[in-house]
């Protein structure tokens, strides 16, 4: 954990980076709040690390964030910035900020949108602390991510109501969610929905177990099943799931890939309360002279985790849920 002299901090700079996530207005709501009533001046900086080279600087007021907390998305936008991975182009942004007045900063992202909070401390001492948002909720030190919670139920609710055709045809499904390269909204909606089977990046699986579980249910007189798949590296991967079990089975797989829906939508009231403690505590924690940090959850505490350990320690999934939605399926 980084310290320093936070007597001089005037100005703080607020942004949103990489994919959107729903509870971000209310994390970029608290942050605006907290700073004001502690007496800062406080600037949102639009389309992330963009934002920062254009000089898209925003002065922000209390009623700049009302009306907000219930909406998905960014009112700051969010993006990625390609040219952020040079030194020089991080040197310009540091530059630009110091010009403006701005401080310190609030950092809402993920490991990318981390990186470069990261480097800006470490090269040019522009003091940044992290909220995690991404519906991904891969991010280290955290037990959950800003927007996970929404993009679980958003998939949950894609679940049920794919449940009612498949029982109603008798169908097979596969049901793409998004993650990356992690499992966790995949198996938090597999298991909430009910699925035989989930497939994530970070769990070998063997088919023909996932096919011997379906065909003992249609013994039975289950003629409809639900799996769960995680995009993996790319999505689509469902379409190959469903090739490959038609292939060794014989078995006809409808496939739905739930893609951004799961990114939009009024955030839940977890997302909300998470995103608004957590904006709160960016700023107590910044203006104690704390910085290169990210703020975290366990269980019902606010905490903080170094950028340095988010950025490269694993989060992993719990994979004897996967195990659990296999028991109860049958």
């Amino acid at each position: 954990m980084a310290h320093f002299d936070s007597k001089n901090l005037k100005t703080l700079g607020v942004y949103a980076s990489g994919g959107d996530a729903p509870g971000m207005n209310a994390a970029i709501r608290a942050v605006v709040r907290t700073a004001i009533l502690r007496n800062l001046r406080v600037v949102g900086i639009v389309q992330g690390y963009t934002g920062f080279l254009k000089k898209e600087f925003n002065e922000m007021e209390l009623r700049s964030v009302a009306n907000i907390i219930q909406r998905g998305g960014s009112i700051l936008k969010a993006g990625r910035c390609p040219e952020f991975r040079e030194a020089k182009y991080r040197k310009i942004a540091a530059e630009n900020l110091r010009s403006f007045g701005i401080d310190g900063l609030i950092c809402i992202g993920g490991d990318g949108s981390f990186t470069g909070a990261n480097l800006l401390w470490q090269e040019q001492q522009i003091p940044v602390v992290g909220i995690p948002g991404t519906i991904d909720n891969d991010i280290y030190g955290t037990e959950y991510t800003i927007g996970f919670d929404t993009a679980v139920n958003t998939a949950l609710d894609a679940i049920d109501r794919i449940r009612d055709t498949a029982a109603s045809h008798d169908r097979l499904f596969i049901i793409e969610v998004m993650g990356r390269e992690s499992g966790f909204i995949a198996v938090a909606a597999g298991l909430a929905g009910g699925a035989e089977d989930i497939f994530i990046p970070e769990h070998p699986f063997e088919l023909k177990h996932t096919i011997e579980l379906i065909k003992r249910g249609i013994a039975r007189g289950k003629m409809s099943s639900i799996l769960v798949a995680a995009e993996g590296p790319k999505p689509g991967r469902a379409y190959d799931l469903a090739d490959e079990i038609r292939k060794s089975s014989g078995l006809e797989s409808k496939v739905c890939v739930l893609g951004h829906i799961q990114r939009g939508g009024a955030p839940t009231a977890m997302d909300r309360l998470l995103a608004s403690r957590m904006g709160a505590k960016s700023v107590d924690e910044i203006l104690h002279g704390q910085c290169d940090i990210m703020i975290g959850v366990r269980g019902q505490e606010m905490v903080t985790c170094e950028l340095s350990d988010c950025l490269h320690k694993k989060k992993h999934v719990d994979h004897s849920l996967i195990e659990l939605a296999k028991i109860l399926s049958n």
